[in-house]
């Protein structure tokens, strides 16, 4: 059986990026004087999953981060990642593949 690779060791920027996030839900539980049972109780999770989360641990349900940041009322900046409208390079990508000019179809039509 082959296992997924990322199970092995996330890129770099991916653990950086989750371990921070982790520290930042922690940094906000405590800001509300919320303890790691208050917030699992909460968002109905067990405590570990809390504790995982804040640790930054990238196998972690993704449900879990959501809950905790809906817990602390910053899910709207969850809402925007990966927004196609901010998405400059996607954005580039797709302009450099638009044509240049419309073409009519040389085709009969229907029109009458």
């Amino acid at each position: 059986m082959r296992r997924n690779q990322l199970f092995a060791a996330q890129p770099y920027p991916v653990e950086s990026a989750v371990k921070h996030l982790g520290a930042n839900l922690r940094r906000a539980r405590i800001r509300r004087r919320l303890t790691i049972p208050q917030a699992a109780e909460k968002i109905g999770t067990g405590v570990r999953a809390v504790m995982d989360a804040e640790k930054g641990n990238a196998f972690t349900g993704i449900a879990v981060y959501a809950s905790l940041l809906w817990l602390y009322d910053l899910l709207p900046a969850f809402k925007d990642l990966a927004n196609p409208l901010k998405d400059k390079h996607g954005i580039a990508l797709a302009d450099r593949n638009e044509p240049e000019r419309a073409r009519h179809s040389r085709g009969l039509d229907n029109d009458f």
